[in-house]
């Protein structure tokens, strides 16, 4: 059997490594907010090449802080994909903000530049734009879209973790979040997430709004939160930071394979000169999705559905969509199948998918 993912595989390249970052936590007596956590931050913006890197307790805390720290009026339209991982829509929720749906364009799965142009109104006031499966949104038009109508721009990088759109990597063109749960390229083992940011006011204030609100400690200057990066999270995110171009290298060959030996029946990732994708998840679309799910895990072959249901018709939401139609998205959820393509997975792992796939 051909696992989808397998954790305890993933990480075997690193154990030794990880064991002696986390003993080496133990022995610093230093468990929050320590220089582990520093460190880190210093590396993943070094990393991205930004002025500053927040280190939160999760990826949708990477999500909501940044909006309440913008001080929107409340109720403000936030515009995002309305074929988005639920988080995306929760923390614009979470923030007394209001999520507006865009649809995405069919062929990559980001959102539409031209369909976010038609949807702001004067109560638009932030883009939250999502870099889906690894794959860089079109951030020229996107960017000249945020500037002319002067809407803050924040890009949701949980899947995208190095992937570069025009060689500038995506968390650097506006507010960059960042999830590191244990199955994203640079994942930790456990919850855990990031910001990034060049504007020093809001790394400040983003700073203080992780830790009770407070800057200095018992002086609290806002109404704040608990979602301080873990040391020890932040210790095996150092380790796994500084394999991060090798595992998006690995994951681009067994893409590359993928593509060339894949049947045209299926409907690829679309492959752009000038976008890094990073393949977080490699996203095929077919008609009978649910019919080649099952017959693929008859042969051999775990696969996994990002995602099944659309934001807009979770029951939790329904409220705020009522009597809208989002076809796009329906259809993409309708029809997508994730395929394996984990670090551990060998070439000879995705030719036996790719002669299970072409075989149905």
């Amino acid at each position: 059997m051909i696992d989808y993912e397998n954790l305890a595989r993933l990480n075997a390249p690193f154990v030794s490594e990880l064991e002696k970052a986390f003993s080496d936590v133990l022995k610093s007596g230093q468990f929050i907010l320590g220089q582990q956590v520093t460190e880190f931050e210093k590396e993943f913006s070094q990393y991205f090449g930004s002025k500053y890197a927040i280190g939160l307790n999760s990826g949708l805390d990477a999500l909501i802080i940044p909006l309440v720290a913008l001080d929107l009026p409340k109720d403000s339209e936030v515009l995002v994909p309305s074929n988005t991982y639920i988080a995306t829509i929760l923390a614009i929720m979470q923030a007394g903000l209001k999520p507006i749906l865009v649809e995405p364009d069919i062929e990559s799965y980001n959102i539409s530049p031209k369909n976010l142009a038609k949807a702001i109104t004067p109560r638009s006031k932030a883009v939250m734009i999502v870099h889906l499966y690894g794959n860089p949104c079109e951030m020229e038009e996107i960017v000249k879209i945020c500037k002319e109508n002067d809407l803050t721009l924040i890009e949701d990088c949980a899947q995208s973790h190095g992937a570069r759109f025009k060689n500038k990597k995506v968390g650097t063109y506006g507010i960059g979040c960042f999830s590191f749960y244990p199955t994203k390229n640079l994942g930790a083992l456990g919850d855990a997430g990031a910001v990034l940011t060049d504007d020093q006011v809001l790394y400040e204030k983003i700073k203080s709004l992780r830790n009770y609100g407070s800057k200095v400690k018992y002086h609290n200057d806002y109404i704040g939160y608990n979602s301080r990066l873990d040391e020890v999270q932040a210790a095996f995110l150092r380790v796994k930071l500084r394999n991060l171009d090798k595992i998006n290298a690995h994951k681009k060959k067994l893409a590359a394979i993928y593509h060339s030996e894949l049947d045209n029946k299926f409907i690829k990732p679309k492959v752009e000169s000038h976008l890094e994708h990073v393949y977080h998840i490699y996203c095929i679309r077919h008609p009978e999705r649910d019919k080649l799910k099952s017959y693929l895990l008859d042969n051999g072959v775990k696969t996994e559905i990002h995602y099944p249901i659309p934001p807009h018709k979770q029951v939790g939401y329904k409220f705020l969509f009522e009597n809208q139609s989002y076809p796009l998205s329906e259809e993409i959820h309708k029809t997508v199948l994730s395929l394996p393509i984990s670090y551990f997975h060998m070439e000879e792992d995705i030719l036996k998918v790719c002669n299970a796939l072409n075989k149905f």
